[in-house]
């Protein structure tokens, strides 16, 4: 699996990944920063999540462009949104933990490990 991504050109699945996080990024705080801002109204979170997540998509709908088999990427479709969920729980714990100052319960680690491995089963006997 890792040895066969490796084997393409780093272009092939490194930019599409690291777009993917980036994108990740922008929605974290798009979902998930107006919960620090206590003052905010309901409007003004939903209108500065908007504001953040049009970012987001800025950078999300390349990822899955370049990313998918039919514009000359490695990944199908199923795997570019299995690889999406995965990138989502690294960036949302990263954020949980410096952002939110909370710690993921040990349920939440276990069930983000089960969709790592949704992962690795997902690319895994994939054709080119």
């Amino acid at each position: 699996m890792v040895a066969s991504m490796l084997s393409q050109p780093a272009a092939r699945w490194l930019v599409p990944i690291g777009l993917l996080v980036i994108s990740n990024v922008f929605m974290t705080y798009a979902w998930y920063y107006h919960l620090k801002m206590k003052s905010w109204t309901i409007p003004v979170a939903i209108l500065a999540s908007w504001g953040i997540a049009f970012f987001e998509y800025c950078v999300q709908v390349p990822a899955n462009r370049i990313g998918h088999v039919s514009n000359g990427g490695i990944f199908t479709a199923p795997q570019l949104k299995v690889l999406q969920e995965a990138i989502t729980l690294i960036v949302f714990t990263v954020f949980t933990i410096m952002v939110l100052k909370e710690k993921p319960r040990g349920n939440d680690v276990v069930a983000m490990g089960l969709v790592m491995l949704a992962v690795v089963v997902s690319m895994m006997g994939r054709g080119k």
